[in-house]
């Protein structure tokens, strides 16, 4: 069973009991970190994809340490110009293990929001219907009064 997961604006492929490197969480070590964000879980050769996400999927991650990641240098250099520049920089990591990948966390809520969100989209066409038969009685008066 795999799932694929958006953290921290990058998408990863995780498994149960895997440890990854992503970019820094605000999280403390050894917190629990719960990724809702999951387009893609694969379990026993079926496939689920979201669109964009998978409705009720959540994969919970637990946070091992924060660390600094190699040293990586940036050279730029125009030939015949005499011009050079040398920069670095160490990425700020976040070492998680991947616990528990879930498939079905919450979707009776889903469900509700769903059924809720209509209603109230007919409401306000209604509203809308009203507001323009009001306005054309009183461009209708207005042709009548010039008439007189």
């Amino acid at each position: 069973m795999y799932a694929i997961v958006e953290i921290a604006g990058q998408q990863f492929k995780v498994e149960k009991d895997q440890q990854i490197f992503v970019h820094r969480l605000d999280s403390k070590e050894g917190e629990k970190v719960i990724f809702d964000n999951v387009l893609l879980i694969e379990t026993g050769g079926k496939v689920k994809v979201g669109a964009p996400n998978v409705s009720g999927a959540k994969v919970t991650a637990k946070v091992l340490e924060h660390l600094k990641g190699d040293k990586v240098i940036v050279f730029k250099k125009k030939r015949r110009k005499g011009y050079r520049v040398k920069n670095g920089h160490r990425q700020y990591l976040t070492k998680i293990e991947i616990q528990k990948i879930d498939e079905k966390a919450t979707v009776k809520k889903a469900v509700e929001k769903k059924e809720a969100k209509p209603k109230a989209k007919k409401a306000t066409a209604k509203k809308t219907t009203a507001k323009k038969t009001t306005t054309k009685k009183t461009a209708a008066k207005k042709t009548i009064k010039k008439a007189e």
